[in-house]
Parts: structure tokens; sequence; C-alpha cells
């Protein structure tokens, strides 16, 4: 990606090309100018000066014009004779006789073709000296309105790069932040830092609301698993309990604890994200797979499906013993549930990768496409679960990598990558 110009520099590449165009045009119109004032000038001054000669001739035969240092009148009576390739008229910057002259020439009746030339040396070495000094002027003019631009684009742009660092320091985390403009700054950033200082405040607002709201559902939420929790402990410390309503028992208690951790869970995330590195734990990935696909037993109940948790490598990591359940757990009901007969296989690698394959119905391309852009945007379906938007949640503050890998009728093949927390 292209790196964007700064403001400063955008003014100053306009300014320079504005300078250049405004030289070329200065230039060329005064050239343009100094070229018909000069032609004016050597037709008029010779012109009056040959119709002089001519004059004087006619009126006296032993007129004879004596040339002098800068005019020389030439003749078809003059022995050295006349250039044939001038025509009648002014022409300008001619070699003539060794000098670059002004020429008029003109064809008369009495005495033929004459022609009148005037050494324009010393005029055309004054013009190089004259165009110099412009062409260094115009060049000194640019480089001071550049300098004086430059110096006024700091000012000009300096209380906007301020504003724009004060913005990049801002902290969601932090409350009462607000921008000052600098005193030299204009009205548009007046209007921008209040803009962004509103939405400060109503933010500010926002999350205490939502802070308020979390901690109400916090104690609403955790008070109810609590009581389901505690009256399931009591009733399997009844006497005589039969097996198989103790096994329901605990299934209840397994699961008002887990959903206690997926509370929890639910509430770090939207509360402080940050803190989830904070509970880590060893967790030995060997030992908690197996619990947790018993913990989904119950999803197979009706259906040809049974859960292999076989190939099971080693292997302990550092995280909240929460997450990983709830992550491994939403995948692995996932494939329970879009699956009717054959083997889920739950397989797991030295390097902390999870794997999940199962024979279900599976996704096309497209599908999965659109299962990656979901994680991505953080979408909720609220009638299936919490699913992959908290997997994907998850990932992100881990650093964990999740994969899917899928084809129609081919089945699902989910690979959960925990390594970043390996101690």
């Amino acid at each position: 990606m292209r790196a964007r110009r700064t403001l400063r520099r955008k003014l100053l590449g306009w300014l320079a090309l504005y300078l250049a165009l405004l030289t070329l045009v200065v230039f060329s119109a005064a050239n343009y100018v100094h070229e018909r004032a000069e032609h004016a000038v050597w037709r008029a001054l010779l012109n009056s000066e040959l119709d002089s000669i001519l004059h004087n001739a006619r009126s006296g035969p032993d007129y004879r014009w004596q040339d002098s240092d800068t005019l020389r009148f030439f003749s078809a009576r003059d022995a050295r004779g006349l250039p044939a390739e001038l025509a009648p008229g002014l022409h300008d910057d001619v070699w003539l006789e060794g000098r670059n002259s002004a020429v008029m020439v003109r064809d008369t009746d009495d005495f033929g073709r004459v022609m009148l030339a005037l050494d324009i040396g010393d005029f055309a070495e004054l013009e190089n000296f004259i165009t110099r000094w412009a062409v260094l002027a115009g060049i000194a003019m640019a480089v001071v309105t550049l300098l004086m631009a430059w110096v006024g684009s700091n000012r000009l742009v300096r209380p906007l790069s301020s504003l724009a660092a004060a913005i990049a320091r801002l902290q969601p985390e932090r409350s009462g932040q607000r921008l000052q403009v600098d005193a030299r700054g204009s009205v548009e950033l007046e209007v921008i830092a209040g803009s962004v200082n509103d939405y400060l405040e109503r933010n500010e607002r926002f999350v205490a609301r939502e802070q308020a709201f979390i901690g109400a559902a916090s104690h609403e939420l955790r008070t109810p698993m609590a009581v389901i929790s505690g009256a399931a402990e009591l009733a399997l410390e009844q006497p005589g309990l039969p097996p198989r309503a103790q096994q329901q028992l605990q299934r209840v208690r397994a699961t008002a604890l887990g959903v206690e951790q997926l509370i929890q869970l639910l509430l770090m995330l939207a509360r402080d994200p940050a803190r989830l590195a904070a509970l880590s734990e060893p967790v030995a990935l060997e030992q908690l797979l197996p619990e947790i696909a018993a913990d989904h037993e119950h999803l197979a109940a009706g259906k040809e499906l049974a859960v292999e948790t076989a190939a099971l490598a080693a292997c302990t990591i550092l995280a909240p013993v929460g997450v990983v359940q709830a992550a491994v757990g939403n995948l692995l009901r996932n494939a329970m549930e879009n699956s009717d007969r054959g083997v889920i296989r739950m397989m797991l690698a030295p390097r902390a990768v999870v794997t999940i394959e199962d024979p279900g119905h599976g996704m096309n391309p497209e599908e999965v496409a659109a299962a990656y852009a979901k994680v991505a945007r953080g979408e909720r379906n609220m009638g299936a679960g919490i699913g992959l938007e908290l997997i994907g949640r998850l990932c992100e503050h881990l650093g964990w990598k999740l994969d899917i890998h899928s084809g129609p009728e081919r089945g699902t093949r989910v690979t959960l990558d925990m390594g970043s927390s390996l101690p």
C-alpha cells in the first residue's frame, strides 16, 4: 500500500507546480512582447535611416554613404553585392560580414535592391545579460516563495498535526479524555475537536451504562446458577439415590459449573478482554478434552453418533480453563449438531493443535467464506448459541488460530491452534 503524503507536502507540491506554470507563462509572454517590440524598433530605425539615405542619393548625384561602426549600406551597384537569400523586409539575427545584424531589404526603381544593416551584437550581449539575470531572479523568487510557503505551512499545519497526535494518543480504557486545540488553530479545528469531544462524552456515558448492565447481569445470572449447583450438590448427598438419578444430578451440577464459567468468560470479554491472560493457569489438554467430550455426550442422544478421543498427545498450555472449555466445547457442539451418524474424531497434536473432524453435511466454499466473515465481523446468531463468533474473539485476544476445511457431503474439519499459549 502506497504511503500517503502529508498535507504539508501536498501544499508545497501544488505551490511548486503553480510557480513553475506561472514562471513559464510570464517568461513566454515577456519573450513574445520583447521580440515584437524589438522588431518594431529595428523596423522603424532602419526604415528611417534607409529613407534618409535614398532621399539624399536622389537629391545629389555626388552623394556617397559612408559606413559607420554600426550601420552599413549595401546596394546592387556595389561591388560587394547583396546576399541573394534575403528577401525584401526586416531580418533579425543575420550574420553579415562576421557581425550579428538586423537587416532591412527594399526593392527600389532607381537603385534596384538596397539593404541597410545594423550591428546588434552589443544589443544581443545586453539582452543575454538581462535574460540571465531575469532567470536568476525568477529562481530566487521561486526559492524565497517556497521557503516562505514552507514556514507558513508549518504554522498552518502544526495545529492540525498536534490535534491528530492528540487523537492518536486517546486510550479507550481511560475516561475524562478531551482534546484541546492550539491557540493558533483555525475555526475548523475547533469544530473537529468539538465533534470528537462530543463523541468521547457520549461514548463514556455508553460505557458507564454498559458496565452498570454487566454488573447487574453478572449478579442476576450467577445467582440462579449458584442455586442450581447448590441444589444439585445437596441432592447428591441424599442416601439411597438411584444410580440414574445420581448420574443426571451430576450432569446438572457439571453443566451448572460450566455455565458459571461461561458467564464469567462472557462478562470478562464484555468488560476487559485483556484480563483473560491474567487468569491463565496450566491446562493439561490430554486430560481436559475427554472431559469436554463426556459433557457433550447428551447431544448424541437419538443419533448413531460417537465421539472418539483416542489420538491425544500430551500437551500442557497456559490459558484460562473456562476459555479452553468454551472454545473446544463450542466446536464439538457444532460438529455434533451438524452430524447424524458416524464418528466424530477429536485429535490433539503436541504443539497444542486441536482438530475435530465430523462426518456431517459439510459446507461449500461460499459457506466456509461466510463463516470466516461472520467471525471477522463478530456477528451473532441468537438462535445458534455463542458459536464461532465467540471463538473468533477468543482467538483474537489470545493469539490462537482457527481454520475451517469443509466440502459438501464430506463433513467438516476444524483446527484450533493454541500454540501461542504454550509455556
